[in-house]
């Protein structure tokens, strides 16, 4: 699961303590509107904001690209960066347990990322 969007995300959403990262792989699945989701998240607000912004700070320093679409913001409940091949999700604690994503695509292939910073 090697992609230079998701390497530089997740080394974002490392950087400020996001637990539980998850990289799901969709490329096989016929379904899917993007490549990967990277699935995390924070304990408070505060961090699930400061993880999104992360991901845009690594993205833009490493790669010089800008997200696609950002959404949710305003709440912080699940913050979503839309980079089109890969899409961050970044969930307080207790909406990730309520969506549960990764029970919704149980079917691809996933990936725990082990916390290196």
């Amino acid at each position: 699961m090697k992609n230079k969007t998701t390497d530089a995300a997740v080394h974002g959403l490392q950087e400020k303590k996001a637990r539980d990262i998850v990289i799901l792989d969709l490329r096989e699945m016929s379904h899917a509107v993007c490549d990967y989701f990277i699935i995390c998240h924070g304990d408070s607000t505060t961090q699930v904001e400061a993880l999104a912004d992360a991901v845009e700070t690594e993205v833009r320093e490493q790669l010089g690209e800008k997200p696609w679409h950002r959404e949710g913001m305003e709440n912080a409940q699940w913050i979503l960066v839309d980079y089109v091949d890969v899409v961050v999700h970044v969930f307080h604690r207790e909406a990730r347990e309520f969506y549960d994503l990764e029970g919704l695509w149980a079917d691809a292939p996933a990936k725990q990322v082990e916390y290196e910073v």
